[in-house]
C-alpha cells in the first residue's frame, strides 16, 4: 500500500491526482475513455497547479516581493486557487469577480482572506462583456501603485508549467498510446500546458478544445450567454495557440449538465459542468477513434461547489 508523503505546506498537496477510467457511460464500440480526477486538489481545482505557478514564476523573477498585494479576475476557481496559495505564503490578494459565479466560490476566496470586489453581470449570467469588464476593473486597481501585481491569467504564461505537470502526470499513468485529449477553455491554460506535453510523447495524439455551444467563439466566430463556469470567455484566449491543437468543438450546456449528474449516479464522480461538457466530448471522441484506442479528458474541479444550484436537482 502506497500514500503520499508528509508535506511541510498545503502547496505540497496540489497535483498528483488520480486518473480513474469511465466504465460505465462510455458507449459499446468506442476507446477507453479516463478522467484526470483533479477534484482532489487542495481547493478542488486543477487551478491550483496554476495559481502556485505564476505565484512562484513571480516571485522568482522578482516580480512578487513580500508585502505586495495579488489581483486577479476570476470567475472562482482561479480566484479560490490563488487566494489560497497567497494564504500560504503571506500575501494580501484583491480579486474581482461577480455575482454570476456560485455563491460557494465566492465564500471560498474570502475564507482563504481574499478582498473581493464584485462586478454586477446583470442577467445573472456569463456574457461577452462580463469578463472584459472584470479584467479592466482588476487592471484599474493593478495600476494604482507599484504595490500591486496583476496575475493576468487570459495572457501570462506563468500558467504553464503548472498545467505541464498534469500532463506528465496522465503520461505516467495511463499505460501506452494516448490518442485523443480534449478540455474545455477559459484561458485555455490547462489544454495548452497539458496538452503539447502530451502531443511531444505521442505526436498523433489528437487535442480538441472545447466551448460551450450558446458561445461559439472559436467554432463560430462569436459570444454569446451561458451558465458554465470557467469557460467561454467570449474572446479567442491569448494563450490559445493553433500549433498546439488540432480541433474546437461546441458543445451543448444541456448535455454537459445532464453528464454531471451521470457521472455522479453511474461513475460516483461528482464534478463541475465544464467537466460534464468535457466528458460528453471525450465520449464524441472515443466512437471516433474507436475501440483499442484511449481518450483522456479531465474533471476540473469538485461537484459540491454546485450542489446549492440546481445542476444534480434537474431530472
Amino acid at each position: 500500500m502506497s500514500s503520499r508523503p508528509s508535506t511541510t505546506s498545503a502547496l505540497g498537496a496540489i497535483g498528483n491526482t488520480p486518473c480513474v477510467e469511465l466504465t460505465h457511460v462510455v458507449p459499446p464500440d468506442s476507446a477507453r475513455v479516463f478522467m484526470k480526477l483533479e477534484s482532489l486538489n487542495p481547493t478542488g481545482s486543477y487551478k491550483d497547479r496554476m495559481a502556485q505557478s505564476v505565484i512562484e514564476e513571480a516571485e522568482r523573477r522578482g516580480d512578487l516581493q513580500p508585502g505586495m498585494t495579488v489581483v486577479e479576475a476570476t470567475g472562482g476557481s482561479t480566484g479560490s486557487s490563488l487566494a489560497f496559495v497567497c494564504a500560504v505564503k503571506g500575501y494580501a490578494f484583491r480579486v474581482v469577480s461577480s455575482d454570476a459565479f456560485a455563491p460557494e466560490k465566492l465564500n471560498t476566496m474570502t475564507a482563504f482572506g481574499a478582498d473581493l470586489d464584485i462586478v454586477p453581470s446583470g442577467s445573472g449570467k456569463i456574457t461577452p462583456r462580463l469578463i472584459p469588464a472584470m479584467r479592466e476593473r482588476a487592471r484599474q486597481i493593478a495600476a494604482q501603485g507599484a504595490g500591486y501585481y496583476y496575475v493576468d491569467q487570459f495572457s501570462n504564461p506563468d500558467v504553464f508549467p503548472g498545467y505541464e505537470t498534469l500532463g506528465r502526470e496522465v503520461l505516467a499513468q495511463i499505460p501506452g498510446e494516448i490518442d485523443a485529449f480534449c478540455g474545455a477553455i477559459g484561458g485555455a491554460g490547462m489544454v495548452m500546458g497539458a496538452g503539447r506535453t502530451l502531443k511531444q510523447r505521442w505526436p498523433g495524439c489528437r487535442v480538441a478544445v472545447l466551448e460551450p455551444a450558446s458561445a461559439p467563439a472559436l467554432t463560430k466566430g462569436y459570444g454569446g450567454e451561458h451558465s458554465v463556469e470557467g469557460i467561454g470567455i467570449g474572446f479567442p484566449p491569448p494563450l490559445l495557440n493553433r500549433d498546439w491543437y488540432d480541433e474546437a468543438r461546441a458543445i451543448d450546456e444541456a448535455e454537459g449538465r445532464a453528464m454531471c449528474r451521470r457521472l455522479a449516479r453511474e461513475e460516483g464522480l461528482l464534478v463541475g459542468t465544464s467537466s460534464g461538457l468535457n466528458v460528453v466530448a471525450a465520449l464524441q471522441l472515443a466512437k471516433e477513434v474507436g475501440p483499442g484506442r484511449t481518450v483522456v479528458t479531465v474533471g476540473c474541479d469538485t461537484g459540491l461547489k454546485y450542489v446549492r444550484g440546481d445542476l444534480f436537482t434537474q431530472s
